[in-house]
């Protein structure tokens, strides 16, 4: 009884404050003493995550000003624009238990921060002369630790080396560009903690851990400063930790890859995702602003842990924290109809923490046949029945409920190009990574599925921020039909939306630039007005192998996006194929094409050297409908899952004058 309530406490903790899991193989559980109770095993390897919130400070000495300050390092966290001084990161380590119950370990992690930094401004008794931002980039510890092994606890004390790679910058007037020092700096770290097991392989543990550098010097040479400065920073962290065993060459790790955690009321998923994406030259006669340029190759990764908890009946709470890192080709700027959806609008060199999802969904049972579902991401196992409501509210992506097709929707496992993993035309509420605010209300009834939902829009079109008044919404429709014809399922969507927001009209920027003799700006006309567009989504299987998806979508033709993309008609189908049918089932091929559409207005303002927020070649004399056909290949390479892709796009942002573009790339995925 006492070992179930320890489980119970911490499991909470875990729930109640965001915490991910790690990755591993193998489990072992030493065999029980004669009428006890099975004891876990913490000999051996085992690798982990952590999610941390942070605190701390940095004294700076500016010289040759002579003058000192303290940075805070800590960032309250902001609901809208999803910042705070809170990181995510991985450890590995290694345990020895002694006979005695003492344990000895190893162990060594990397962080990635959010935000862990500040700044400050320079003020000598002379006057301002500038200022330094601090920004820690990735951090990581390599510590020993001395545990004791209780009767279902494992308290420990840890130290060791730490590390941080930090960004300084200095803005002054004496630069003529923002000056940027890196410094590697080397530390001490030193902590706390408990660790309870929560299953045969997991365990979970509560930490403190504080890690301090000494002072290091970053030089400004063109504004002539130089800045001393330290940092002390105090991270409380709750993690997860998978037993692999004593001998990795017997882990089945590399080969059958990670078994998620799944209690009663518990559970944890995750996934990593690389993609690499080359665009080979291409014609390319001038350029813009937002141009694609040709003979580039970017790169993206992310890995993303799904931890979720039962609250009471029928409710259940999610949040999955992510790391992100890389760009999208040219900075995901040069096609409306954008090669990776797995590229977000925002890129960063360094991997860093963010919190797209947190949400709870209630699910009321009102009556009908059962059927069995399996966990997954954000799932857990169990039955559902057929007529029931389920209401999701939280942080989410629209996307996650509205316009899904099983066979064109997920760029980590199908198609890559986001008009074929989305309804071009459905300019759904998002920040600049695809995730917003709101509350979806689903009634399933028979083969009909009725959806509706409100969420917040960014406080401009494609921003970072989410506008916190809520001010600017917009509210989704949908109707779905299951159905079957001889015996081979399908379903129809038809998905509506309206947007309240501040949004320009492509005609009246135009208009502007003309009477002023600038080039257009469609910031300049923004006023509050309403958006619409409606899309409709068919999937079918054609045989047991093969399945059929089609989009079709329109939207207002004069009015700049809000979150998504520029496409005013879009026209989407393909193929996905079992491997089956040659004698590998768990293959899976792809061919897809869309054609994207652009209204006159859109053609004008870009034509007139207009910019939006994907695409803008500084002109457009020779318009054209973009084009685009994409084939993939999945299939299985041990515990990950390898995909080749080939997308040929004509008219890369309605442009005859360039391309066309045959951009390759390739993929490769894990998930548990």
């Amino acid at each position: 009884m006492i070992g179930r309530v320890r489980k119970t406490v911490i499991i909470g903790i875990l729930a109640g404050v965001v915490t991910t899991p790690a990755a591993g193989g193998g489990i072992v559980v030493k065999a029980p003493a004669a009428g006890g109770p099975a004891v876990f095993d913490w000999n051996g390897f085992y690798i982990g995550g952590h999610f941390s919130y942070v605190a701390g400070r940095s004294d700076w000495t500016a010289q040759p000003a002579g003058v000192s300050g303290t940075i805070d390092l800590f960032d309250a966290f902001d609901a809208f624009k999803g910042t705070g001084s809170y990181t995510l990161g991985l450890q590995a380590g290694y345990n020895v238990l002694l006979p005695s119950r003492w344990l000895l370990g190893l162990e060594a992690d990397l962080t990635s921060p959010n935000r862990i930094g500040g700044n400050a401004s320079i003020s000598p008794p002379t006057g301002t002369i500038g200022g330094h931002d601090h920004q820690t980039q990735l951090a990581g510890t390599v510590r020993g630790r001395l545990g004791y092994a209780l009767d279902g606890w494992l308290p420990y004390a840890t130290a060791g080396f730490a590390w941080s790679y930090d960004r300084l910058r200095w803005p002054s007037e004496a630069a003529a560009t923002e000056e940027t020092a890196l410094l590697w700096r080397l530390g001490w770290a030193a902590g706390a903690g408990v660790e309870l097991p929560l299953s045969p392989a997991w365990t979970a543990r509560v930490e403190y851990l504080a890690t301090g550098f000494g002072r290091d010097t970053a030089r400004f040479p063109i504004a002539g400063h130089q800045i001393e400065s330290d940092a002390l920073i105090h991270a409380v962290r709750l993690g997860l930790n998978y037993r692999l065993g004593e001998d990795l060459a017997k882990s089945d790790v590399f080969t059958k890859g990670i078994d998620a955690l799944e209690l009663d009321r518990f559970a944890v998923h995750g996934q990593a995702t690389l993609t690499w994406q080359y665009a080979p030259p291409f014609r390319s006669p001038y350029r813009g602003q937002n141009s694609l340029l040709p003979n580039q190759a970017r790169e993206t990764f992310d890995m993303t842990f799904y931890v979720g908890t039962k609250l009471w009946d029928g409710a259940e709470f999610w949040v999955n924290p992510e790391i992100d890192q890389g760009f999208g080709l040219s900075g995901t700027f040069g096609v409306a109809a954008f090669p990776s959806a797995e590229s977000y609008k925002v890129g960063s060199d360094y991997p860093y923490a963010r919190l797209p999802r947190y949400f709870v969904r209630q699910t009321l049972d009102l009556g009908g046949a059962t059927e069995t579902i399996q966990g997954g991401p954000n799932q857990f196992a169990g039955k559902q029945s057929s007529e029931r409501v389920v209401i999701t509210a939280g942080k989410f992506s629209v996307g996650d409920i509205f316009d899904v097709n099983r066979y064109a929707h997920d760029p980590r496992v199908d198609f890559l190009n986001w008009g074929l993993a989305d309804a071009t035309t459905f300019d759904y509420a998002a920040d600049a990574w695809a995730f917003t605010y709101g509350t979806a209300v689903e009634w399933y009834t028979g083969p009909w599925t009725v959806r509706g939902g409100v969420f917040d829009l960014p406080v401009t079109p494609n921003n970072t921020d989410l506008d916190p008044s809520f001010g600017q919404f917009q509210m989704v429709g949908e109707l779905e039909h299951r159905h079957q014809f001889w015996g081979l399922s399908g379903k129809l969507l038809v998905t509506g939306f309206l947007n309240r927001a501040r949004l320009g009209r492509f005609d009246e920027a135009v208009r502007r630039g003309q009477a002023t003799g600038t080039t257009p700006e469609i910031a300049d006309v923004r006023r509050y007005t309403s958006k619409t567009g409606v899309s409709a989504s068919l999937e079918q299987q054609l045989t047991p192998d093969i399945g059929l998806f089609a989009r079709a979508g329109l939207s207002s033709p004069n009015l700049e996006t809000n979150a998504f993309t520029d496409s005013d008609r879009a026209l989407s189908a393909g193929l996905s194929v079992s491997g089956r049918m040659w004698g590998r089932a768990d293959d899976t091929l792809g061919l897809g094409g869309l054609i994207n559409h652009i209204s006159a207005a859109r053609i004008a303002y870009l034509d007139a050297g207009g910019l939006t927020a994907i695409i803008g070649d500084g002109r457009l004399p020779n318009s054209g409908n973009e084009r685009v056909i994409e084939a993939y290949y999945s299939l299985p390479v041990l515990s990950w899952r390898l995909t080749a892709d080939y997308q040929f796009i004509a008219n890369p942002a309605f442009n005859r004058d360039r391309g066309p573009v045959h951009a390759i790339a390739t993929r490769l995925r894990t998930q548990f």
